[in-house]
């Protein structure tokens, strides 16, 4: 497959045949000579590894994607060499061999995928910690999809509970109707509050959460018996992510996903400060203490500058989890959709003694505390609530993810008993409402995921296990001279990587560093998932990938993930053309 794999074009008119076969084959507009201009150092070294080759061409010739590769790869490991002719060649026997493949492309498919002219692998089954793609072969899940699948895949008792619901009712409108199950679950969670969460609020996504936290609070204020009518801004952190919806979107910091709906946004009850992350912003003479002083003027000077009777909250995630994988950051620079210096990040928690700060800031004027726990929490970060680890007690929780670890689509708000009181005594009304919130069989999945997390001490197993992953993947990659930072909490990790170890500074985005290194990842070389993201240095440029094992995952699981990991990141960096990119 090396033809495949080393597109050589130092004489343009000498594309490898069967490179260009496969081309036309797939895309009937693709001709050899829309890849004919990379550049010659990418192709006179055979040593050069193919996912190289592969970034270059997908800047050159956009159709041409991961799966590709991948499913080439497939082939190759697969051939039954024993239907061929001895005289037939391997480009050949691959050729041949296209015709069995399945490719999910995107440019033909009906469904709008994120990317419409990508090819994805098609997954066909999820058997324990792993993924079955077509064509049998398994991928170790390393990430839980976006941190999401907490059991992993395939777990019967959650599958019955939710035939069990299928069976007795699907669809139950909460305008006039509950059920046992949604009951069920919502005390379920309050009772794991400790006595300060009084109501759950059941929807279908973190970003429905988000936007439902965000009137909450607005009736809130506007219910108290003192009422505060002119409370209608929030505070929340650059380099943040709390949703997609335009509410969640105004309330998050992140700058490619908000750039082109700029105009659309709340940008005028939304104003953003500093997120507590030390690898980046702690200067060198700051301890912890002086470090969180700082960001806890900057949250207070915010408050009198916007005026501080005007905010409603203060919005933040324990632990950032937020990704991207976008365009260019010099291609958003020049259509004017971003400036300055505005980050996503992977995985970051707060330095001990930061939301006490924040709480305190927020209590001194009246502001309530929303913590966004949808991908750090309901376990994760080695807590069932991630804020239990941090002294604090949010107003509003949300979460979402491990909440029915994939199985059902279902995210929801815990209220703290003190904004339920003020409702109670208001208009006894949420004035909000969603088609499917409380839905009986999202409810039923997420009651059994809950339950089996509580029955098997999963909790306590995060804990374990995720001591095991930071010391294993320090031991193996804190030295490496292109991991600038590993952080993060429980089973919820974050790798970041740099160009420059002592500056920080990041990789271009041409380099794809993290998206190369996770579809290195899913070749049968490693087998592996992992969740690539960006943004980490200026909202588009730094890389990182997100480690968020099942929390179900024995020690032998972590030894494989950890080694599996140091040996894809060791591999990428070996073969990579440095002083190209």
């Amino acid at each position: 497959y090396r033809h495949f794999a080393y597109v050589r074009t130092a004489d343009p008119g000498k594309i490898p045949g069967l490179a260009r076969r496969f081309l036309i084959k797939r895309y009937p507009s693709a001709t050899p000579e829309r890849v004919t201009s990379i550049p010659s150092h990418y192709t006179t070294d055979d040593s050069l590894h193919r996912h190289q080759t592969l970034s270059v061409l997908q800047n050159i010739f956009p159709s041409w994607r991961r799966s590709l590769l991948l499913y080439y790869q497939d082939i190759i490991s697969r051939l039954d060499r024993s239907l061929y002719d001895s005289t037939t060649s391997t480009d050949e026997m691959v050729l041949k061999a296209l015709n069995s493949v399945e490719f999910a492309d995107a440019s033909k498919s009906a469904v709008l995928h994120r990317d419409l002219k990508s090819q994805f692998l098609r997954t066909v089954g999820g058997e324990g910690n792993c993924y079955v793609v077509d064509g049998g072969r398994k991928l170790f899940d390393a990430s839980g999809g976006a941190a999401v699948a907490c059991l992993g895949h395939g777990d019967k008792r959650v599958a019955e509970a939710i035939i069990r619901q299928l069976s007795n009712i699907a669809y139950s409108p909460s305008t006039f109707f509950t059920t046992s199950v949604c009951e069920q679950l919502a005390q379920f969670l309050v009772n794991t509050t400790h006595g300060h969460m009084s109501r759950a609020y059941l929807v279908s996504s973190g970003s429905e959460a988000m936007e439902a936290a965000m009137k909450l609070f607005r009736q809130y204020f506007l219910e108290k018996k003192t009422t505060e009518p002119q409370r209608h801004l929030y505070i929340a952190r650059q380099r943040s992510y709390h949703g997609t919806t335009l509410g969640a979107l105004s309330m998050g910091g992140h700058v490619a996903r908000r750039a082109n709906f700029k105009p659309m946004l709340l940008d005028s009850i939304v104003s953003h400060v500093s997120p507590c992350f030390a690898y980046r912003d702690r200067m060198a003479d700051e301890t912890d203490e002086s470090y969180v002083a700082k960001l806890a003027k900057e949250l207070e000077d915010e408050f009198i500058r916007v005026g501080p009777g005007n905010v409603c909250a203060f919005v933040a995630e324990p632990v950032v989890g937020a990704v991207s994988l976008y365009p260019s950051h010099d291609n958003l620079k020049s259509q004017g959709l971003i400036s300055g210096d505005v980050e996503a990040l992977g995985c970051v928690p707060a330095v001990p003694g930061y939301f006490q700060a924040m709480k305190s800031v927020c209590d001194r004027y009246g502001a309530l505390l929303i913590m966004d726990e949808v991908m750090s929490g309901m376990g994760r970060s080695g807590t069932l609530h991630a804020w239990e680890a941090e002294g604090v007690v949010p107003d509003i929780q949300t979460i979402g993810k491990g909440l029915a670890g994939g199985y059902q689509p279902i995210a929801g708000v815990l209220v703290n008993k003190t904004v339920v009181e003020v409702l109670e005594k208001g208009t006894s009304a949420f004035v909000h409402g969603h088609t499917y919130q409380g839905h009986p069989v999202a409810c039923a999945a997420a009651l059994e995921v809950q339950q089996i997390i509580q029955s098997d001490g999963l909790v306590a197993n995060v804990q374990i296990m995720g001591q095991l992953l930071s010391s294993l993947l320090n031991e193996g990659l804190m030295d490496h001279p292109y991991v600038g930072d590993i952080r993060g909490k429980g089973l919820f990790w974050g790798i970041e990587f740099v160009r420059d170890k002592q500056t920080k500074a990041p990789w271009s985005s041409a380099a794809r560093i993290a998206a190369s290194i996770n579809e290195l990842g899913l070749t049968e070389q490693y087998g592996i998932v992992v969740y690539p993201g960006t943004g980490t240095a200026d909202g588009i440029l730094g890389d990182h990938i997100i480690v968020a094992p099942p929390y179900t995952v024995t020690r032998n699981d972590i030894v494989f993930v950890a080694e599996t990991v140091t040996r894809l990141i060791n591999d990428f960096f070996s073969k990579l053309v440095i002083q190209s990119i």
